[in-house]
């Protein structure tokens, strides 16, 4: 039997996730995050780090008959998530702090808790997504589209994806998450989705403000051309692609094209300039089975590229070797007549490249004539 420690947050998907694989046989144990100080109302965050979102998370565990643990990750959740989101605003970026929490917090520091210090054999959560672990561990897309959430698991490595289970991600829409819910008798089937940042009450923009307020000084607006064509509230208020609340009004749509928060400037642009065809990608995870097929790939290019410089390179050569022969020709011809003019003319006879230049030391003289143009001549004939 396997012990399978399952992310509980208080919320309808994770609590199903539990009530799946315990009706499938594992040992399963119900595991919480506090994400925030125990009695503390600030930065609290509403879907799952609460106190009240803990709550409903130990009455599914009862419910479900299955043990459960609160543990305390708000210092790692302030530091990965909350800084890293502000500071990413202020930087110009748009940041996903669900992705930062997946990563920082669920996948490193949950997992490495629940196996190293409770045993856990595996670890499951409540995301739509799935994993295969045939011929390797893949990360695959939900079975229902619409609530897919394999794009905020990227940073997920073999290693973890070794010990990682998606059980609702089976399943083919809310509804039925919602019905299985209800066939366990938990109170979480008509708990409400969160769709908002988790641990923002109000605006985002206030959130930010109070911590980075330089992030809120104006800026110039500027086209492609570098001319100023308005003035910003701040950096922190934009993001790329943004079209409405950009400070401007020309007559035209204008889109942000990029931001430059060393100049605290953004650059807008209408909608053709707005389209790209290369992005700038970071933190980039892949597959065994892609990464190979990357380096197959890699492998074809360099053995095309190396085959490319030999082709050109014999032809070069052969190329020469007919200049060459060209020049030699029409060089034998122009000392043929030299010699013919006068037999004892010439002393020496320097030949360089033959297609380029002729020396000779004439004997009574003693002097180098350069005889170039002669054989230029002769060569282009």
């Amino acid at each position: 039997m396997s012990k399978v420690f399952v992310a509980m947050s208080g919320g309808v998907d994770s609590s199903v996730a539990a009530a799946l694989l315990a009706e499938r046989g594992d040992e399963v144990v119900g595991v919480w995050m506090r994400l925030v100080p125990a009695g503390a109302d600030t930065d609290a965050p509403r879907c799952c780090g609460t106190d009240e979102a803990g709550e409903d998370a130990r009455r599914a565990a009862a419910v479900l008959g299955i043990p459960f643990y609160a543990l305390d990750y708000a210092d790692v959740f302030g530091t990965n998530v909350v800084d890293r989101f502000v500071s990413s605003y202020a930087a110009g970026e748009t940041p996903n702090p669900c992705v930062s929490c997946n990563h920082y917090v669920k996948f490193e520091a949950l997992m490495r808790d629940v196996v190293a210090k409770f045993g856990a054999d595996r670890l499951a959560t409540g995301h739509y997504a799935r994993v295969s672990h045939e011929g390797g561990h893949r990360l695959l897309r939900a079975r229902d589209a619409a609530k897919d959430q394999s794009y905020a698991l990227y940073m997920l490595g073999q290693r973890e994806l070794a010990r990682l289970e998606f059980p609702i991600g089976e399943l083919a829409d809310k509804s039925a998450t919602r019905a299985i819910a209800a066939r366990f008798g938990l109170a979480t089937a008509t708990k409400p989705d969160s769709m908002d940042i988790c641990f923002i009450g109000d605006d985002y923009r206030s959130f930010v403000r109070e911590r980075a307020p330089e992030a809120f000084v104006a800026g110039p607006v500027e086209r492609l051309d570098g001319s100023v064509v308005g003035e910003h509230g701040g950096i922190g208020t934009l993001t790329v692609g943004q079209r409405s609340g950009t400070g401007i009004a020309t007559g035209e749509r204008m889109y942000v094209l990029r931001l430059e928060p060393d100049r605290r400037a953004a650059i807008v642009g209408t909608r053709e300039e707005i389209s790209a065809t290369s992005y700038e990608l970071r933190d980039v995870r892949f597959t065994p089975e892609f990464a190979k097929a990357i380096e197959a790939k890699q492998i074809a290019q360099q053995a095309a590229e190396q085959m490319k410089y030999t082709l050109e390179k014999e032809q070069k050569e052969a190329e020469r070797k007919v200049i060459e022969a060209r020049g030699r020709a029409n060089a034998i011809e122009v000392i043929n007549k030299a010699l013919a003019q006068n037999p004892n003319y010439i002393k020496y006879l320097y030949v360089d490249k033959l297609s380029d230049k002729i020396q000779v030391i004439v004997s009574d003289q003693n002097t180098i004539m350069d005889l170039k143009g002669i054989l230029g001549n002769a060569a282009g004939r």
